[in-house]
């Protein structure tokens, strides 16, 4: 009784539930409600048997029997019904169809009678006809010949089929193999043989094993994938199936040998339940091998999502032009959804046309691409799978004359706005399978970054295009500007040469100036009273700014030249402050300012260019004092840190606005600010401050808060400069 509810019990629930969710999935398709129908019919057939193999009532028993063959032969009928609608309907009127009906109908209504069973008896495995009428073996030709009319419609509709319905058909018909293969073996060759075996029972299973491979061939990636349960299924059912046909055909055929040679029942057990472990050990491996045979089967197009997104966005990272970012998006698509081909179909934007990317077998009609857009335009932006459309579908006929197995309108929407970028059309998958729940949401996953994609390359060959035709305007004007520019340049050199000559020119008269001046307030000329005192010495420090002045007149000009050499020689940098400082003390106290310096004690010796480091620092502590407002402090600190030296100059003047930071020490160029402070000044002292520095190895230190005060300096290296250690090369303009 235990083994015939299981092997009845669940197959029939399994065929009731696969129908009724197929029925469920598209109520208005032919296929799905005749499947249905066709699973309902296999259904009520096994419970019939079912019943009479567990009756114990003749009158139940012959009533069991009687149902059986009624729903057989409907089960028969609507197999060759299935295969007129499968996998779509075949051009066949009504009334043809009716006529091929109507002997199976009355067939199966006399089965009812004493036409196909009269009396039956009951037997140890189940109900047994005694007495049969006319129509009982009739019944079993019929239905082999409508069996035979389904699966020759199958295979007609196989021939010329598209890839993805040959695809469904092969499933139909291997799921038929395997339910026809199990049942012949079951109930005829072990029947033949004699094998008194409850394994007999399980046929009834291979049925729904057929209805699983005719559900997934019609239902697809809808809702959920069932390729799982079927895979898993075919593999059990088929490991199984070996073992019993092996385990049959080895104790069946050694039976009769081991009682003729007098083995007696007791070693006949033993070598019966060795035979048994051997086959139990023998279940794993063979397990394996079909679970093998059945993932090439149903996951041959599998392929890893995350790996897939990383390379598109790598892809769309990578590429701005748009046929080279299609191209490859294209090239992508097709090699991880293993579709046969795979086309781009890009909208007209502004001046740039219509364009196709991709690659399709058969060329797109521009009057069907209008059509296309039409009839997309309103869809959902999901991919649309072309196998779920109606038969009818005007855009199902549309996208079939060119195979397209998949289209996704690419769309932007924001908010109630959408713009149509274009459409993504996919072939038909290369191994025939149908796009899959995987595939539908990978390519949903993908449309929204594309979008955005192509919507940013049509921007850039928008601006490149218009960049075409500014750089046309500009090379004209660029003409222009290099005749200008070649004037201009040789005025420079006329104006460098100018401030060269006359650099050298003013030297030789203010030196002397310089000196007489220095003479006259030493005494040398007689005594200087108190009031001739301050204007020999602001005439003293006018001629020292004079002569700083012209030395960065003529260091620029020997920039040009590449005449700036740096002469190193050891130089005692406190001492070199210190000097400067004490030209500076009394412009210091004319303005009210606090001059401070703190002279550290010990101090290391440099390898610098004394002549142009002093004219660094007098710049800077020159500038602290001019651009610092009466009462404010100028700060002088000589660091000697761990690896280097560094000076810093702090005022608390006016500060360099933020935006004039990054220009300060271009050449020429002064702060508003500061034009306003200090009207005479030049914007090349700064300018020699840095090149002097970078030329020697140094850095420049640089902040300054608007209102505030700056801070200006430099640092060295000692490992460098410092005497005892490698003197640094002279440095060229080349290297400055």
């Amino acid at each position: 009784m235990l083994i015939k509810l299981i092997s009845y019990i669940p197959s029939i629930i399994g065929l009731i539930v696969t129908g009724l969710f197929v029925y469920l999935n598209n109520p208005k398709e032919h296929r799905n409600r005749i499947f249905a129908l066709l699973n309902l019919s296999i259904a009520l057939w096994l419970f019939s048997l079912f019943m009479g193999d567990i009756a114990t009532n003749l009158k139940v028993a012959l009533w069991s029997l009687k149902l059986g063959l009624f729903f057989g032969e409907l089960m028969f009928l609507m197999f060759y019904l299935f295969a007129l609608v499968f996998p779509y309907k075949s051009e066949t009127t009504r009334r043809r169809v009716m006529l091929f009906s109507f002997p199976m109908l009355v067939i199966s209504v006399l089965l009812l009678t004493s036409l196909g069973v009269s009396t039956v008896s009951i037997q140890s495995f189940g109900v047994q006809p005694e007495e049969i009428g006319p129509l009982y073996a009739l019944s079993d030709v019929v239905g082999f010949l409508y069996i035979l009319m389904g699966i020759g419609i199958l295979i007609h509709k196989l021939r010329k089929s598209s890839t993805i319905e040959k695809n469904q058909i092969k499933f139909v018909l291997f799921g038929l193999s395997i339910a026809i293969a199990v049942n012949i073996f079951t109930g005829f060759v072990l029947t033949l043989m004699k094998v008194e075996t409850d394994f007999i029972l399980f046929g009834s299973f291979s049925l729904f094993i057929f209805s699983l491979f005719v559900a997934y061939a019609i239902v697809k990636h809808r809702l959920f994938d069932i390729r799982a349960i079927v895979a898993r299924a075919v593999g059990y059912i088929l490991s199984i199936g070996l073992i019993v046909i092996v385990s049959s055909t080895i104790l069946f055929s050694l039976s009769d040998k081991l009682n003729s040679i007098g083995i007696s029942r007791n070693n006949q057990q033993i070598f019966y339940i060795i035979i048994t472990l051997v086959l139990a050990i023998s279940y794993q491996p063979i397990k394996r091998f079909f679970d093998k045979v059945t993932n090439k089967l149903f996951y041959r197009d599998a392929y890893d999502t995350q790996a897939f997104l990383g390379a598109l966005n790598e892809i769309l990272v990578a590429n701005i032009k748009l046929d080279s970012l299609l191209k490859q998006t294209s090239d992508l698509i097709v090699s991880n959804i293993k579709t046969e081909s795979c086309m781009f179909v890009i909208n007209a934007h502004g001046d740039i046309p219509e364009r196709y990317i991709g690659s399709f077998k058969v060329s797109l009609a521009k009057e069907d691409v209008s059509k296309l857009r039409l009839l997309t335009v309103d869809k959902n932006t999901k991919p649309l799978i072309i196998d779920e459309l109606p038969q009818d579908d005007q855009l199902r006929q549309l996208l079939r004359k060119y195979n397209v197995g998949s289209c996704s309108h690419l769309m932007s929407v924001k908010g109630s706005t959408k713009e149509s970028v274009g459409i993504l059309l996919l072939g038909d998958k290369s191994s025939g399978n149908p796009y899959n729940h995987q595939d539908v949401k990978t390519l949903e996953i993908i449309a929204n970054e594309l979008v955005i994609a192509i919507q940013n390359a049509l921007r850039f060959e928008e601006i490149e295009k218009f960049n075409i035709t500014l750089q046309q305007k500009v090379d004209a004007a660029t003409r222009e500007l290099r005749i200008t520019n070649e004037k201009l340049r040789q005025l420079d050199e006329t104006k460098d040469e100018f401030i060269s000559m006359a650099s050298h020119q003013l030297r030789t008269p203010l030196t002397a100036v310089k000196g007489y001046l220095s003479m006259v307030l030493e005494g040398d000329a007689g005594k200087v009273d108190e009031n001739q005192k301050p204007m020999l010495t602001q005439a003293f420090n006018s001629a020292q700014r004079m002569v700083y002045l012209i030395a960065d007149l003529l260091n620029v000009s020997r920039l040009k030249t590449g005449k700036f050499v740096i002469e190193s020689t050891p130089t005692q940098l406190a001492d070199v402050v210190e000097g400067e400082l004490a030209q500076l003390t009394e412009t210091a106290k004319a303005r009210n300012l606090h001059l401070v310096y703190n002279k550290p004690a010990n101090f290391p010796v440099l390898n610098l260019d004394e002549t142009k480091i002093r004219q660094v620092i007098m710049n800077f502590v020159d500038n602290a004092i001019y651009y610092t407002p009466n009462g404010g402090t100028v700060t002088i600190e000589l660091k000697d840190i761990e690896t280097s030296v560094e000076l810093t100059v702090t005022d608390t003047g006016i500060g360099v606005p933020k935006a004039a930071q990054p220009h300060l020490f271009s050449k020429f160029y002064r702060a508003d600010n500061a034009q306003k402070a200090r009207p005479d000044g030049t914007g090349l002292g700064l300018f020699m401050a840095r090149k002097v520095v970078a030329a020697q190895g140094g850095s420049i230190v640089f902040k300054s808060i608007e209102g505030k005060g700056s801070t200006f300096g430099f640092s060295f290296p000692k490992a460098k400069l410092q005497v005892g250690a490698p003197a640094p090369p002279a440095k060229t303009p080349a290297s400055v």
